[in-house]
């Protein structure tokens, strides 16, 4: 794959322009953009071994399972998903106008908005720049993406696949830094959507703000996994486990910390461990267990552990190896550890942590349990654990979080016709589905008066009959 170069950031407004000009020539119907998915969908097909090859090389190591699993498999499944209810999805949706109102009539019908920006991440940068994009081109707009440069080798693929695909005046994609990403963000969108952190996120929407551009953020935070009295550990264990070091933690739906009943804590610790080691072994060379993304990442991860044991926290560590501690940092290879009761002021709980450290926290009741999810900021994800239906409601109704999978973690987010989307911090709007075919659609009301109605009321006849209805409603 020969290298691409950066786009010069002083061509993103005419590149931006020259989607707008096509796309108001000829804004696309069913069949095109039933072609354009089509398309899409085989050339995609084609090229998952090129897309496993630049996913691995990005991360140093990724495993091949969760390439197909999580970017390959949740792609094509979305795309076919589209194709299915694309003719539905279009057609407009009928609206009461109220007896009032008669003999008129209403309906609302989905119009494309135009040029759709999608600034993707690093973690799952096929799946999360291509989703949205499925839904972009199904709503009938042009698109303009801008993957994250710190996956370049897959960047490139992704702009490799969709030239192939797609007409340059139909989608574009712009590969570069964080000066053209802020660039990027602060042209003239018809709608721009934004996967990333919350701190970014902040930067993308105020550079929207002045072009007051219509925003969609998928963001993060803190997402918690509550472990009721009455749920198995061991059961618990499983299902965290998988939600926890899926893609080595860099997951914005991943467990950030779990809560579990205080006469167990250490039962589930062990658990987790046993966990742990089924799946990997003893981390002499896991070939299933990916690497973190870069060397920034890492020493980040690392400053956390380093913290809680400042503060005289417990880290447990199953696959410590002093001996190994360069090579690993070399590799980029950070072997997950759980950190056991560490306060809020531990920087491993002031900070969504995206990487393989679980805080494991205890609780007396499930009235302080919840109590310690609603102090931190709501949540991108949550997940409660129990049998109990009435403890299930009761966490629903007291917390609020982006989306839930109950007695399991991550699953929600492959339910095609689940919005997924935040709340406040971890979020603004929502994607997938119709969902996202609406998001990135003007949802446009129109009222059709019958040509033999009258249309002034204030005059005779009608003018008696609106004296009678306000009579009517004031007794």
């Amino acid at each position: 794959m020969d290298t691409l170069a950066d786009t010069p950031i002083a061509d993103l407004a005419a590149t931006r322009e020259r989607l707008r000009a096509a796309w108001q020539a000829r804004k696309p119907d069913y069949a095109q953009r039933r072609a354009d998915l089509i398309r899409l969908r085989d050339a995609f097909r084609a090229q998952i071994p090129q897309m496993d090859a630049a996913i691995r090389a990005d991360f140093g190591h990724r495993s091949s399972h969760e390439n197909l699993l999580s970017e390959a498999m949740i792609t094509l499944a979305e795309i076919d998903h589209a194709l299915s209810h694309l003719r539905a999805w279009m057609r407009p949706r009928r609206a009461a106008v109220g007896w009032r109102f008669w003999p008129a009539r209403a309906q609302i019908r989905p119009e494309p908005v135009g040029v759709v920006g999608i600034l993707s991440p690093w973690n799952y940068p096929v799946n999360l720049a291509l989703v949205p994009l499925v839904s972009a081109i199904a709503a009938g707009n042009h698109v303009y993406l801008k993957p994250s440069e710190h996956t370049p080798r897959t960047a490139q693929f992704l702009r490799e696949l969709l030239a192939e695909v797609f007409p340059e005046d139909r989608v574009a994609v712009a590969l570069g830094g964080p000066d053209l990403g802020a660039a990027f963000s602060a042209l003239p969108f018809d709608h721009l959507l934004f996967t990333g952190s919350t701190a970014v996120g902040r930067k993308v929407m105020a550079a929207a703000a002045p072009n007051l551009t219509p925003v969609t953020l998928e963001l993060g935070g803190k997402a918690p996994a509550l472990v009721c009295a009455d749920y198995p550990l061991e059961q618990a264990a499983a299902r965290i486990a998988t939600g926890k070091w899926f893609n080595a933690g860099q997951t914005c739906i991943g467990v950030d910390y779990v809560l579990v009943d205080e006469a167990r804590r250490d039962a589930l610790v062990e658990a987790l461990l046993a966990q742990l080691k089924a799946r990997y072994a003893d981390m002499a060379a896991p070939q299933d267990y990916t690497r973190i993304i870069n060397a920034s990442q890492y020493a980040r991860l690392a400053s956390y552990l380093d913290d809680a044991r400042e503060r005289g926290v417990r880290v447990v560590e199953p696959f410590a190896d002093p001996g190994a501690r360069e090579a690993r940092a070399a590799q980029r290879l950070f072997p997950p550890a759980l950190v056991i009761e560490p306060g809020d002021d531990a920087q491993v709980m002031q900070h969504e942590i995206f990487g393989p450290i679980l805080p494991v926290l205890s609780y007396r009741t499930l009235d302080e349990a919840i109590a310690r999810i609603n102090r931190l900021d709501r949540p991108l994800a949550l997940y409660p654990f129990s049998r109990d239906s009435a403890q299930v409601e009761k966490i629903l109704a007291r917390t609020l979080a982006g989306g839930v999978t109950v007695n399991d973690t991550l699953l929600h987010f492959g339910a095609h016709d689940l919005p997924f989307g935040g709340i406040g911090p971890s979020g603004i709007g929502a994607i997938h589905g119709r969902n996202g075919f609406d998001a990135f659609s003007k949802l446009l009301p129109v009222f059709y008066q019958r040509p033999w109605a009258g249309s002034d009321l204030l005059k005779p006849p009608y003018k008696g009959k609106i004296d009678a209805m306000i009579r009517f409603l004031a007794k």
